[in-house]
């Protein structure tokens, strides 16, 4: 089961009693539909639990005549697609006039008179999110979004997602193939807009996931930077060793002043060892610093011994 539908079995489970606040979700899954006209009421949806919460609620408010009828999707292979549509044209005016709806409109908004109070608002959003909201898997992406058919309509969404006072939602719109999509970005915004609908636990799977990747990110951050670290000394170490074999084929390490000498020694003992380790092994310990600075010199006998034999 996709996360998305996890949530939406999660919202299926908020109980609720008041019937103003039945109404409010019935309202968002019926308005958000897709089909919801005078003379034809159908919401189609994958999740199985939508397919029964809409059947319930219209049941317990209306008891009108329901269809019931399940499509395999030929592209979705074992994806299944429920439809729930009443049959009788007359039921689907009632309801659709219930609602505050006539048959001259010529675009559907939303109907504040059923959606006037917070309360009411997230009953309502409930219902739009059962009917053509998503979200994806907080492993790969935070991104929710609801596919809403209508300009319009999609505006009121967002009116009433912006005037919540508890959650400061900042949603954003996109048309994409024919339809209007009102989404968020953020995993903050999405725990919000879960917590405020009624899916607390999916809200905090996605904390739980985000601290998760946060965690492996950090330790592989970690890990990068101590290879490229371990690269450079390897790579340094490379250079100073070809010096130090130069100067002890053409000249002879005894050669070298004291203090040369003893780091070009303590180096071909420890071609492994950082600048800072070098150091502090020495007789007298010096700092890093100090270190790279007699490197740098034992480069320059190098660069000369290769000269004089050049």
């Amino acid at each position: 089961m996709s996360f998305s539908s996890e949530v939406k079995k999660e919202l299926c489970a908020v109980e609720v009693y008041e019937r103003e606040l039945l109404r409010a979700e019935l309202y968002g899954m019926l308005l958000f539909s897709k089909c919801f006209k005078s003379d034809k009421i159908v919401f189609t949806t994958e999740s199985r639990y939508a397919a029964k919460r809409v059947t319930m609620l219209l049941e317990n408010l209306f008891m009108p005549i329901i269809e019931k009828q399940n499509v395999l999707r030929a592209k979705s292979g074992e994806a299944r697609l429920y439809r729930i549509s009443l049959i009788d044209s007359d039921e689907c005016a009632r309801v659709f006039s219930d609602f505050g709806h006539g048959r001259d409109e010529v675009t559907l908004r939303v109907n504040r008179a059923n959606v006037f109070s917070e309360e009411l608002s997230a009953a309502f959003v409930r219902g739009a999110f059962l009917s053509c909201g998503s979200v994806s898997d907080p492993m790969k992406s935070y991104h929710a979004e609801f596919s809403v058919p209508f300009k319009n309509l999609a505006a009121d969404l967002c009116k009433i997602l912006g005037e919540v006072t508890e959650c400061e939602f900042t949603p954003k719109t996109v048309l994409r193939s024919g339809s209007y999509v009102v989404y968020f970005k953020g995993s903050e915004q999405i725990c919000d807009l879960l917590t405020y609908i009624g899916a607390p636990i999916q809200a905090m799977d996605i904390m739980g996931t985000k601290a998760v990747k946060q965690v492996r990110n950090n330790v592989n951050r970690r890990i990068n930077g101590e290879i490229a670290n371990i690269s450079k000394i390897a790579g340094a170490s490379a250079k100073q060793l070809e010096a130090i074999h130069m100067i002890q084929k053409r000249r002879g390490l005894d050669t070298l002043p004291e203090d040369l000498r003893e780091i070009a020694y303590l180096r071909l003992e420890n071609p492994e060892m950082s600048l800072r380790d070098l150091g502090q092994n020495l007789s007298v310990p010096i700092s890093r610093s100090g270190a790279n600075h007699r490197m740098q010199r034992l480069l320059e006998y190098a660069d000369c011994a290769e000269d004089s034999n050049g």
